[in-house]
């Protein structure tokens, strides 16, 4: 079941989105924030580090509390790798990646898998590779969610959850309440998947990419939504900002989750109703 929280008449001026990377060498590249600030697209940048991007959210916070920030890797792991671990809430589980992450991706042993030499293992059905949140909503282009426990490989994601999912007990400290845990209250923060928000547009595609941002954010400062179009990474920081922007009021009555598998595998954010720029 699901409560909804009721938090007044507070509203969310400032979004932000992380288009998140696991990278090493390459994650000041890699890495792209957007910030969407009373509807318009103020700034698109990248240049810093996870931990100098968390600090930075951190300040941006302190400054303007009312920001919700999206953030584009898994929050947490299948219950069934955590209840195997004696893990029974998500805040363990983010230590435990803080502990264990860097080891999992140097060894690359099921149920991890992607790196050279390490195949996907044999399908089990008591030990899905997915969480419940990733099969809420079709595939988009034939698109979904991947599983935290591939770490190598075409649209991998496991690198860099296991390099986020730490962070948020840093955002934690900070005074975010981070959404599906615990209840909605500002400054928050909340899991994307950008495929879910930009809909059906061939992102590889340079040309798609200026097509869509000339057609659904047109109105807005010409040099970001430049930008914006130059690479993917940039692509979906700025689109994601900007379905959150768009679906704002929504923040503010998020469910107060009391499934006891999303409160410990986490959820995707997701608009009540898809965005208006991307049906799937």
């Amino acid at each position: 079941m699901e409560a909804r929280a009721v938090l007044g008449a507070v509203e969310v001026p400032v979004t932000i989105a992380v288009d998140w990377s696991g990278a090493v060498r390459a994650v000041r590249r890699k890495l792209w924030l957007a910030e969407v600030r009373g509807g318009s697209l103020v700034r698109l940048e990248c240049g810093r580090d996870r931990n100098e991007t968390v600090a930075h959210l951190a300040r941006v916070a302190a400054r303007e509390p009312r920001v919700v920030v999206g953030l584009d890797f898994a929050f947490s792991f299948p219950a069934w790798f955590l209840r195997e671990r004696g893990i029974a809430c998500a805040r363990n589980a983010w230590a435990l990646a803080s502990r264990e992450g860097e080891a999992w991706l140097a060894r690359c042993e099921p149920p991890f898998w992607g790196r050279k030499g390490c195949p996907r293992p044999p399908a089990d059905p008591e030990r899905s590779p997915f969480r419940l949140t990733e099969g809420e909503r079709l595939p988009v282009r034939g698109i979904g969610p991947k599983s935290v426990f591939q770490i190598g490989g075409a649209g991998a994601v496991g690198t860099g959850s296991l390099r986020g999912m730490p962070k948020l007990l840093a955002l934690r400290e900070a005074g975010f309440s981070i959404w599906p845990f615990v209840p909605p209250r500002l400054p928050m923060a909340v899991e994307i998947y950008p495929r879910w928000l930009t809909g059906r547009v061939h992102k590889r595609s340079a040309l798609a990419r200026r097509l869509f941002l000339a057609s659904r954010a047109g109105d807005q400062d010409r040099e970001i939504v430049d930008r914006a179009g130059s690479n993917e990474d940039a692509f979906d920081a700025a689109v994601s900002a900007l379905a959150m922007a768009e679906h704002a009021r929504g923040f503010l009555d998020l469910p107060r989750i009391e499934n006891p598998t999303f409160l410990l595998e986490g959820r995707i954010w997701r608009p009540s109703q898809d965005p208006l720029w991307g049906p799937a």
